[in-house]
Protein backbone atom coordinates (compact mmCIF):
# COMPACT_ATOMS: atom_id res chain seq x y z
CA UNK A 1 0.00 0.00 0.00
CA UNK A 2 0.93 3.48 -0.97
CA UNK A 3 3.24 4.74 2.36
CA UNK A 4 1.23 8.32 2.52
CA UNK A 5 -2.26 6.54 2.33
CA UNK A 6 -0.69 3.82 5.39
CA UNK A 7 0.05 7.33 7.39
CA UNK A 8 -3.01 8.66 7.01
CA UNK A 9 -5.18 5.46 8.18
CA UNK A 10 -2.81 5.25 10.80
CA UNK A 11 -2.94 8.65 12.21
CA UNK A 12 -6.90 8.30 12.03
CA UNK A 13 -6.47 5.59 14.31
CA UNK A 14 -5.30 8.05 16.83
CA UNK A 15 -8.02 10.85 15.96
CA UNK A 16 -10.86 8.31 16.64
CA UNK A 17 -9.02 7.02 19.86
CA UNK A 18 -9.14 10.90 20.32
CA UNK A 19 -12.68 11.14 19.46
CA UNK A 20 -13.75 8.71 21.96
CA UNK A 21 -11.96 9.80 24.60
CA UNK A 22 -13.61 14.01 24.22
CA UNK A 23 -16.85 12.64 24.00
CA UNK A 24 -16.12 10.72 27.06
CA UNK A 25 -14.69 13.74 28.69
CA UNK A 26 -18.43 15.24 27.47
CA UNK A 27 -20.22 12.98 29.08
CA UNK A 28 -19.22 13.51 32.20
CA UNK A 29 -18.99 16.69 32.00
CA UNK A 30 -22.93 16.80 31.02
CA UNK A 31 -23.43 13.66 34.66
CA UNK A 32 -21.75 16.41 36.35
CA UNK A 33 -24.20 19.15 35.53
CA UNK A 34 -27.45 16.59 36.54
CA UNK A 35 -27.88 16.37 32.60
CA UNK A 36 -27.72 12.52 32.92
CA UNK A 37 -29.42 12.16 29.25
CA UNK A 38 -27.09 14.09 27.41
CA UNK A 39 -24.23 12.52 28.70
CA UNK A 40 -25.72 9.16 27.78
CA UNK A 41 -25.71 10.61 24.23
CA UNK A 42 -21.93 11.15 24.53
CA UNK A 43 -20.75 8.23 26.20
CA UNK A 44 -22.96 6.17 23.41
CA UNK A 45 -20.95 8.60 21.18
CA UNK A 46 -18.07 7.97 22.79
CA UNK A 47 -18.37 3.78 22.14
CA UNK A 48 -19.44 4.44 18.44
CA UNK A 49 -15.77 6.52 17.79
CA UNK A 50 -14.07 3.96 19.81
CA UNK A 51 -15.60 0.92 17.26
CA UNK A 52 -14.85 3.06 14.73
CA UNK A 53 -11.20 3.34 15.41
CA UNK A 54 -10.81 -0.30 15.69
CA UNK A 55 -12.36 -0.58 12.14
CA UNK A 56 -9.13 1.41 10.96
CA UNK A 57 -7.48 -0.79 12.90
CA UNK A 58 -8.63 -3.83 11.28
CA UNK A 59 -8.76 -2.96 8.03
CA UNK A 60 -5.02 -1.86 8.60
CA UNK A 61 -4.30 -5.92 9.48
CA UNK A 62 -5.99 -6.91 6.64
CA UNK A 63 -4.17 -5.29 4.54
CA UNK A 64 -0.50 -5.91 6.28
CA UNK A 65 -0.19 -2.27 7.33
CA UNK A 66 1.65 -1.71 10.47
CA UNK A 67 -0.33 -0.04 13.07
CA UNK A 68 1.49 2.37 15.26
CA UNK A 69 -0.58 3.34 18.23
CA UNK A 70 0.17 6.34 19.63
CA UNK A 71 -0.59 8.77 22.82
CA UNK A 72 -4.09 10.46 22.66
CA UNK A 73 -4.10 14.05 23.60
CA UNK A 74 -5.80 14.67 26.95
CA UNK A 75 -9.16 15.86 26.08
CA UNK A 76 -10.63 19.54 28.04
CA UNK A 77 -13.11 18.54 30.50
CA UNK A 78 -14.51 22.33 31.45
CA UNK A 79 -17.09 24.43 29.83
CA UNK A 80 -18.86 27.15 29.86
CA UNK A 81 -22.31 25.23 30.27
CA UNK A 82 -24.02 22.06 28.03
CA UNK A 83 -24.13 24.70 24.70
CA UNK A 84 -20.14 24.99 24.35
CA UNK A 85 -19.88 21.09 24.35
CA UNK A 86 -22.38 20.30 21.85
CA UNK A 87 -20.67 23.49 19.63
CA UNK A 88 -17.22 21.43 19.96
CA UNK A 89 -19.09 17.91 19.06
CA UNK A 90 -20.28 19.54 15.87
CA UNK A 91 -16.35 21.32 15.31
CA UNK A 92 -15.02 17.83 15.90
CA UNK A 93 -16.98 15.72 13.60
CA UNK A 94 -16.10 18.74 10.83
CA UNK A 95 -12.85 18.38 11.57
CA UNK A 96 -13.15 14.42 11.45
CA UNK A 97 -14.76 14.62 8.42
CA UNK A 98 -12.33 16.50 6.72
CA UNK A 99 -9.63 14.34 7.83
CA UNK A 100 -11.30 11.10 5.90
CA UNK A 101 -12.03 13.05 3.10
CA UNK A 102 -8.52 13.88 3.21
CA UNK A 103 -7.75 9.99 3.14
CA UNK A 104 -10.00 9.53 0.64
CA UNK A 105 -8.45 12.21 -1.62
CA UNK A 106 -4.49 10.72 -1.49
CA UNK A 107 -6.23 7.13 -1.91
CA UNK A 108 -7.24 8.16 -5.18
CA UNK A 109 -4.38 9.72 -6.15
CA UNK A 110 -1.97 6.54 -5.06
CA UNK A 111 -5.05 4.20 -7.13
CA UNK A 112 -5.49 2.92 -3.14
CA UNK A 113 -9.41 1.66 -4.71
CA UNK A 114 -9.96 -0.78 -2.12
CA UNK A 115 -8.84 1.95 0.65
CA UNK A 116 -11.86 4.20 -1.02
CA UNK A 117 -13.94 1.58 -1.03
CA UNK A 118 -13.48 1.02 2.59
CA UNK A 119 -13.84 4.72 3.34
CA UNK A 120 -17.13 5.01 1.29
CA UNK A 121 -19.26 3.94 4.84
CA UNK A 122 -17.15 6.61 7.18
CA UNK A 123 -17.95 9.47 4.73
CA UNK A 124 -21.36 8.34 4.93
CA UNK A 125 -21.06 8.18 8.74
CA UNK A 126 -19.89 11.16 8.98
CA UNK A 127 -22.83 13.12 7.57
CA UNK A 128 -24.93 11.09 9.75
CA UNK A 129 -22.64 12.41 12.42
CA UNK A 130 -22.70 15.75 11.17
CA UNK A 131 -26.38 16.01 11.15
CA UNK A 132 -27.06 14.64 14.20
CA UNK A 133 -24.86 17.10 15.95
CA UNK A 134 -26.60 19.70 14.07
CA UNK A 135 -29.57 18.69 15.06
CA UNK A 136 -29.00 18.31 19.05
CA UNK A 137 -27.77 21.96 18.62
CA UNK A 138 -31.14 23.03 17.08
CA UNK A 139 -32.88 21.34 19.44
CA UNK A 140 -30.95 22.72 22.85
CA UNK A 141 -31.50 25.93 21.19
CA UNK A 142 -35.57 25.31 20.82
CA UNK A 143 -35.56 24.36 23.91
CA UNK A 144 -33.49 26.76 26.02
CA UNK A 145 -31.90 25.46 29.25
CA UNK A 146 -34.42 26.01 31.63
CA UNK A 147 -37.55 24.33 32.53
CA UNK A 148 -39.66 21.50 31.27
CA UNK A 149 -38.04 21.39 28.02
CA UNK A 150 -34.78 20.77 28.97
CA UNK A 151 -35.66 18.33 30.99
CA UNK A 152 -38.17 16.44 28.32
CA UNK A 153 -34.63 16.26 25.62
CA UNK A 154 -32.62 15.07 28.54
CA UNK A 155 -34.92 12.12 29.02
CA UNK A 156 -35.11 11.69 25.18
CA UNK A 157 -31.47 11.70 24.77
CA UNK A 158 -31.46 9.26 27.66
CA UNK A 159 -33.26 6.53 25.57
CA UNK A 160 -30.34 6.46 22.76
CA UNK A 161 -28.80 3.23 23.31
CA UNK A 162 -25.67 1.69 21.30
CA UNK A 163 -25.65 0.04 18.25
CA UNK A 164 -22.01 -1.52 16.75
CA UNK A 165 -21.31 -0.50 13.42
CA UNK A 166 -22.04 -3.22 10.42
CA UNK A 167 -19.17 -2.38 8.56
CA UNK A 168 -18.11 -5.47 6.93
CA UNK A 169 -14.03 -5.48 6.33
Amino acid sequence: MNKQVSALLNDQVNKEFFSAYLYLSFSNYLERQGLSGFANWYYVQAQEERDHAMLFVKYMQNNDIEVTLKAIEQPQNTWENEFEVLKEGLTHEIYISESINNIYAVAIEAKEFRTTQFLDWFIKEQGEEETNARELIRKAEIIGTEGKALYLLDQELAKRIYAPPSLVL
